[in-house]
Protein backbone atom coordinates (compact mmCIF):
# COMPACT_ATOMS: atom_id res chain seq x y z
CA UNK A 1 0.00 0.00 0.00
CA UNK A 2 1.58 3.19 -1.15
CA UNK A 3 2.15 5.94 1.92
CA UNK A 4 -0.50 8.92 0.89
CA UNK A 5 0.66 11.10 3.33
CA UNK A 6 3.88 11.50 1.03
CA UNK A 7 2.16 11.31 -2.26
CA UNK A 8 0.79 13.84 -4.48
CA UNK A 9 -3.38 13.65 -4.21
CA UNK A 10 -2.97 12.71 -8.25
CA UNK A 11 -0.02 11.56 -9.99
CA UNK A 12 -0.13 11.45 -14.16
CA UNK A 13 2.66 8.87 -15.25
CA UNK A 14 3.50 9.29 -19.06
CA UNK A 15 0.17 8.98 -20.34
CA UNK A 16 -0.91 7.79 -23.68
CA UNK A 17 -4.42 7.48 -25.28
CA UNK A 18 -4.85 6.55 -28.72
CA UNK A 19 -8.16 6.71 -30.88
CA UNK A 20 -7.52 3.86 -33.32
CA UNK A 21 -4.32 5.23 -35.54
CA UNK A 22 -4.86 8.84 -33.30
CA UNK A 23 -2.27 9.13 -30.97
CA UNK A 24 -4.37 12.22 -28.56
CA UNK A 25 -1.54 12.14 -25.42
CA UNK A 26 1.78 10.87 -26.22
CA UNK A 27 3.18 10.56 -23.00
CA UNK A 28 1.66 13.07 -20.39
CA UNK A 29 3.54 13.48 -16.79
CA UNK A 30 2.47 15.83 -13.98
CA UNK A 31 1.45 15.95 -10.71
CA UNK A 32 -0.92 17.58 -8.29
CA UNK A 33 -0.46 18.19 -4.52
CA UNK A 34 -3.10 18.73 -2.33
CA UNK A 35 -4.82 22.03 -1.88
CA UNK A 36 -3.17 23.38 -5.19
CA UNK A 37 -5.00 24.69 -8.60
CA UNK A 38 -3.46 23.51 -11.73
CA UNK A 39 -4.98 24.64 -15.27
CA UNK A 40 -4.12 23.12 -18.41
CA UNK A 41 -4.86 25.59 -21.33
CA UNK A 42 -3.89 25.13 -24.97
CA UNK A 43 -5.48 24.88 -28.54
CA UNK A 44 -8.97 22.55 -29.75
CA UNK A 45 -7.43 19.46 -30.60
CA UNK A 46 -4.15 19.19 -28.03
CA UNK A 47 -5.53 16.99 -26.30
CA UNK A 48 -6.91 18.47 -22.95
CA UNK A 49 -10.79 17.07 -22.46
CA UNK A 50 -9.29 13.79 -23.41
CA UNK A 51 -6.38 14.01 -20.72
CA UNK A 52 -9.57 14.67 -18.04
CA UNK A 53 -11.10 12.26 -18.84
CA UNK A 54 -8.14 9.39 -18.73
CA UNK A 55 -7.88 10.62 -14.91
CA UNK A 56 -10.76 9.40 -13.91
CA UNK A 57 -11.27 6.45 -16.35
CA UNK A 58 -14.19 8.02 -18.34
CA UNK A 59 -11.32 7.31 -21.33
CA UNK A 60 -8.98 4.38 -20.51
CA UNK A 61 -5.41 5.08 -20.70
CA UNK A 62 -3.71 3.07 -23.71
CA UNK A 63 -0.96 2.91 -21.21
CA UNK A 64 0.76 4.94 -18.53
CA UNK A 65 -1.11 5.41 -15.27
CA UNK A 66 -3.00 7.73 -13.09
CA UNK A 67 -2.84 7.93 -9.19
CA UNK A 68 -4.53 9.22 -7.08
CA UNK A 69 -2.52 9.49 -3.37
CA UNK A 70 -0.01 7.38 -4.85
CA UNK A 71 -2.50 4.14 -5.35
CA UNK A 72 -2.74 3.52 -9.59
CA UNK A 73 -6.60 3.48 -10.51
CA UNK A 74 -6.38 1.01 -13.36
CA UNK A 75 -4.16 -1.72 -12.24
CA UNK A 76 -2.91 -3.03 -8.51
CA UNK A 77 0.13 -4.02 -7.52
CA UNK A 78 0.75 -6.72 -5.16
CA UNK A 79 2.98 -7.80 -2.40
CA UNK A 80 4.98 -10.10 -4.56
CA UNK A 81 5.80 -7.53 -7.05
CA UNK A 82 2.43 -8.99 -9.33
CA UNK A 83 0.30 -6.41 -11.02
CA UNK A 84 -3.61 -7.04 -11.79
CA UNK A 85 -5.95 -4.73 -13.94
CA UNK A 86 -8.43 -3.76 -11.68
CA UNK A 87 -12.26 -4.28 -12.33
CA UNK A 88 -14.63 -1.09 -13.48
CA UNK A 89 -16.09 -1.90 -9.88
CA UNK A 90 -12.87 -1.41 -7.85
CA UNK A 91 -12.21 1.97 -10.67
CA UNK A 92 -15.47 3.02 -9.77
CA UNK A 93 -14.54 3.43 -6.06
CA UNK A 94 -11.56 5.75 -6.73
CA UNK A 95 -13.61 7.46 -9.09
CA UNK A 96 -15.77 8.50 -6.19
CA UNK A 97 -12.84 10.67 -5.16
CA UNK A 98 -12.85 12.80 -8.81
CA UNK A 99 -15.62 15.00 -8.76
CA UNK A 100 -16.04 16.03 -12.71
CA UNK A 101 -17.90 19.23 -14.30
CA UNK A 102 -18.21 18.91 -17.94
CA UNK A 103 -19.12 21.67 -20.47
CA UNK A 104 -23.24 20.55 -20.49
CA UNK A 105 -24.67 20.52 -16.50
CA UNK A 106 -25.94 17.20 -17.27
CA UNK A 107 -28.88 18.13 -14.22
CA UNK A 108 -31.74 15.62 -14.35
CA UNK A 109 -34.76 17.91 -15.52
CA UNK A 110 -37.44 16.11 -13.13
CA UNK A 111 -35.82 16.69 -9.81
CA UNK A 112 -35.24 19.79 -8.01
CA UNK A 113 -32.00 21.49 -7.27
CA UNK A 114 -31.56 19.57 -3.99
CA UNK A 115 -32.53 16.32 -5.40
CA UNK A 116 -30.20 16.69 -7.98
CA UNK A 117 -27.45 17.34 -5.22
CA UNK A 118 -28.15 14.86 -2.42
CA UNK A 119 -28.65 11.91 -4.49
CA UNK A 120 -25.16 10.92 -5.49
CA UNK A 121 -24.24 11.14 -2.25
CA UNK A 122 -27.10 8.54 -1.03
CA UNK A 123 -26.74 6.31 -3.87
CA UNK A 124 -23.18 6.26 -4.21
CA UNK A 125 -21.88 7.19 -0.67
CA UNK A 126 -24.42 5.69 1.03
CA UNK A 127 -24.98 8.40 3.38
CA UNK A 128 -28.03 8.51 5.71
CA UNK A 129 -31.04 11.00 4.57
CA UNK A 130 -30.81 13.44 6.41
CA UNK A 131 -27.03 13.41 6.49
CA UNK A 132 -26.67 14.06 2.94
CA UNK A 133 -29.40 16.56 3.24
CA UNK A 134 -27.51 18.66 5.03
CA UNK A 135 -24.44 17.88 3.24
CA UNK A 136 -26.15 19.20 -0.23
CA UNK A 137 -27.29 22.37 1.58
CA UNK A 138 -24.10 23.03 2.64
CA UNK A 139 -23.00 22.48 -0.83
CA UNK A 140 -25.45 24.82 -2.42
CA UNK A 141 -24.89 27.84 0.29
CA UNK A 142 -20.98 27.21 -1.04
CA UNK A 143 -22.06 27.83 -4.99
CA UNK A 144 -24.75 30.90 -3.52
CA UNK A 145 -27.81 29.00 -4.44
CA UNK A 146 -29.46 28.22 -1.12
CA UNK A 147 -32.21 29.88 -2.72
CA UNK A 148 -33.34 28.22 -5.24
CA UNK A 149 -32.92 24.48 -3.93
CA UNK A 150 -36.65 23.64 -4.38
CA UNK A 151 -36.53 24.85 -8.08
CA UNK A 152 -36.15 22.76 -11.37
CA UNK A 153 -33.28 23.03 -13.59
CA UNK A 154 -35.35 24.29 -16.63
CA UNK A 155 -35.81 27.64 -14.57
CA UNK A 156 -32.56 28.14 -14.05
CA UNK A 157 -29.87 30.15 -16.08
CA UNK A 158 -27.16 28.35 -17.34
CA UNK A 159 -24.47 29.69 -14.83
CA UNK A 160 -27.26 28.59 -12.17
CA UNK A 161 -27.17 25.24 -13.64
CA UNK A 162 -23.32 24.91 -13.67
CA UNK A 163 -22.76 26.00 -10.00
CA UNK A 164 -25.68 23.46 -9.37
CA UNK A 165 -23.30 21.00 -11.30
CA UNK A 166 -19.95 22.53 -8.96
CA UNK A 167 -22.58 21.64 -5.68
CA UNK A 168 -23.47 18.17 -6.96
CA UNK A 169 -19.82 17.20 -7.50
CA UNK A 170 -18.61 18.58 -4.13
CA UNK A 171 -21.22 16.89 -2.39
CA UNK A 172 -19.31 13.32 -3.39
CA UNK A 173 -16.73 15.09 -0.85
CA UNK A 174 -14.27 14.22 -3.49
CA UNK A 175 -10.11 14.43 -3.24
CA UNK A 176 -10.09 16.50 -6.52
CA UNK A 177 -12.38 18.56 -9.14
CA UNK A 178 -11.84 18.24 -12.49
CA UNK A 179 -13.11 20.84 -14.34
CA UNK A 180 -13.77 20.16 -18.10
CA UNK A 181 -14.44 23.89 -19.80
CA UNK A 182 -16.89 24.77 -17.44
CA UNK A 183 -17.61 27.99 -18.60
CA UNK A 184 -17.63 27.55 -22.14
CA UNK A 185 -21.06 26.94 -22.81
CA UNK A 186 -22.14 30.21 -21.10
CA UNK A 187 -22.96 33.82 -22.39
CA UNK A 188 -20.07 35.58 -21.21
CA UNK A 189 -21.95 37.51 -18.31
CA UNK A 190 -22.78 34.37 -17.15
CA UNK A 191 -19.35 33.13 -16.91
CA UNK A 192 -18.32 35.29 -14.75
CA UNK A 193 -20.80 33.82 -11.74
CA UNK A 194 -18.98 30.19 -12.25
CA UNK A 195 -15.50 31.82 -12.07
CA UNK A 196 -16.03 33.49 -8.88
CA UNK A 197 -17.75 30.03 -7.39
CA UNK A 198 -14.65 28.25 -8.59
CA UNK A 199 -12.11 31.22 -7.25
CA UNK A 200 -13.75 30.91 -3.64
CA UNK A 201 -13.23 27.12 -4.00
CA UNK A 202 -9.40 27.57 -4.29
CA UNK A 203 -9.20 30.06 -1.60
CA UNK A 204 -10.54 27.40 0.56
CA UNK A 205 -8.18 25.08 -0.25
CA UNK A 206 -9.76 22.48 -3.19
CA UNK A 207 -7.51 20.82 -5.30
CA UNK A 208 -8.27 21.24 -8.61
CA UNK A 209 -7.46 20.23 -12.05
CA UNK A 210 -8.77 23.17 -14.49
CA UNK A 211 -9.14 22.89 -18.28
CA UNK A 212 -9.85 26.38 -18.91
CA UNK A 213 -9.61 28.90 -22.03
CA UNK A 214 -10.40 31.41 -19.51
CA UNK A 215 -6.69 32.82 -19.30
CA UNK A 216 -7.05 35.57 -16.31
CA UNK A 217 -8.73 32.65 -14.60
CA UNK A 218 -5.81 30.72 -15.26
CA UNK A 219 -3.26 33.37 -14.29
CA UNK A 220 -4.80 34.88 -11.41
CA UNK A 221 -6.10 31.44 -9.86
CA UNK A 222 -3.45 29.34 -10.34
CA UNK A 223 -0.49 27.65 -8.50
CA UNK A 224 0.43 25.97 -12.08
CA UNK A 225 -0.29 26.48 -15.06
CA UNK A 226 0.35 23.52 -18.11
CA UNK A 227 0.02 24.33 -21.50
CA UNK A 228 -0.68 21.55 -23.70
CA UNK A 229 0.13 21.21 -27.40
CA UNK A 230 -0.13 17.71 -29.94
CA UNK A 231 -0.94 15.50 -27.15
CA UNK A 232 2.36 16.51 -24.77
CA UNK A 233 3.37 19.09 -22.60
CA UNK A 234 5.11 21.63 -24.31
CA UNK A 235 5.14 24.61 -21.22
CA UNK A 236 4.81 24.09 -17.47
CA UNK A 237 5.41 26.33 -14.57
CA UNK A 238 3.79 29.43 -12.43
CA UNK A 239 1.05 31.43 -14.32
CA UNK A 240 3.77 34.34 -14.05
CA UNK A 241 6.85 32.54 -15.87
CA UNK A 242 4.48 30.92 -18.32
CA UNK A 243 2.05 34.15 -19.37
CA UNK A 244 4.98 36.88 -18.78
CA UNK A 245 8.21 34.65 -20.32
CA UNK A 246 6.86 31.45 -22.49
CA UNK A 247 10.05 29.38 -23.20
CA UNK A 248 7.85 27.76 -25.99
CA UNK A 249 7.47 29.33 -29.57
CA UNK A 250 4.34 27.48 -29.54
CA UNK A 251 3.27 28.68 -26.21
CA UNK A 252 3.96 32.65 -26.98
CA UNK A 253 1.88 32.39 -30.30
CA UNK A 254 -1.12 30.77 -28.46
CA UNK A 255 -1.14 33.63 -25.76
CA UNK A 256 -0.60 36.12 -28.39
CA UNK A 257 -3.64 35.36 -29.96
CA UNK A 258 -5.58 35.28 -26.79
CA UNK A 259 -4.01 38.13 -24.93
CA UNK A 260 -4.10 40.70 -27.71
Amino acid sequence: MADPAGAPCVEVVDLHKRFGALEVLRGVSFAVDRGSVVSIIGASGSGKSTLLRCINYLEQPTSGEVRIDGEPIGIERRADGSERRRSMREIGRFRRDLGMVFQQFNLWPHLTVLGNVVEAPIRVRGLPRRQAMELARACLERVQLSEKSSEYPARLSGGQQQRVAIARALAMQPKVMLFDEATSSLDPELTGEVLEVMRGLAVDGTTMIVVTHEMGFAREVSDRVIFLHGGLIEEEGPPAQVFGTPRSERCRQFLAKLLH
